[in-house]
């Protein structure tokens, strides 16, 4: 016996939608245990006191682990990738964060910028869960903005503007704030289907977020 086309198409948004959801849940899983493994190597990193050479050095093998992940990603030993990655790219931060704790009010901008990325990124999170809209258009912008914002990067390297890296963090803050957007919705829209990509995403938008927004307080704290 046939069976006819709408329940054919009710069948297949039923698995599109339990894929998504399948999904949705490891990816937040996922981020949840890299986050709290990024944090114990930042608080490793801290403790043995590392450079900011050494710092450095950490942030040049994350973003060679990332390819890695990448490419690994479809099988298990992209679990140990991304996990390595997030390691390295946590102690990578634990000499910013030294240098910011050591400030007078250095413990209560730490928390600030935490509780600050904690709260974008689960208003921005819950908005896309809740209204699943679809924010694939901001693609471009979104690329576009990163792209101005490494070249200024590099270039305030060289010029060593304070007003230009205050620009760069708050159009950063702006540009990850998008991301999350962006991110979170390829993944209720099943343009994203491979949680561990969608968790290096989601990460990497978390992370650049939290350094930026403590930038940003770290110099209103210094005023």
């Amino acid at each position: 016996m046939q069976q006819s086309p709408i329940f054919n198409a009710t069948s297949s948004a039923q698995s599109s939608a339990l894929s998504t959801n399948k999904v949705l849940r490891n990816t937040y899983m996922l981020l949840s245990m890299t986050l709290v493994f990024s944090a114990v190597c930042a608080s490793i990193a801290m403790a043995m006191g590392l450079g900011h050479g050494t710092a450095l050095i950490l942030m040049l093998v994350g973003f060679g682990l990332l390819f890695v992940v990448n490419r690994t990603a479809d099988s298990s030993k992209g679990i140990i990738a991304i996990f390595a990655f997030t390691g390295v790219l946590g102690a990578s931060i634990g000499p910013m964060l030294n240098h910011y704790l050591a400030m007078p009010n250095g413990s209560a901008l730490v928390m600030q910028a935490l509780g600050g990325t904690a709260l974008v990124f689960f208003a921005l999170s819950g908005y896309v869960l809740t209204t699943r809209k679809d924010f694939s258009f901001m693609g471009g912008f979104l690329m576009v903005g990163l792209l101005v914002i490494v070249v200024a990067s590099i270039a305030n390297i060289f010029f060593s503007i304070p007003a230009l890296s205050l620009a760069i963090s708050a159009a950063a803050v702006l540009i990850m704030s998008g991301l999350i957007l962006f991110d979170t919705s390829r993944i209720i829209n099943g343009g994203e289907t491979n949680y561990i990509r969608a968790t290096v995403a989601l990460y990497l938008d978390i992370f650049n977020l939290f350094i930026h927004l403590l930038h940003l307080l770290g110099v209103m704290g210094d005023d």
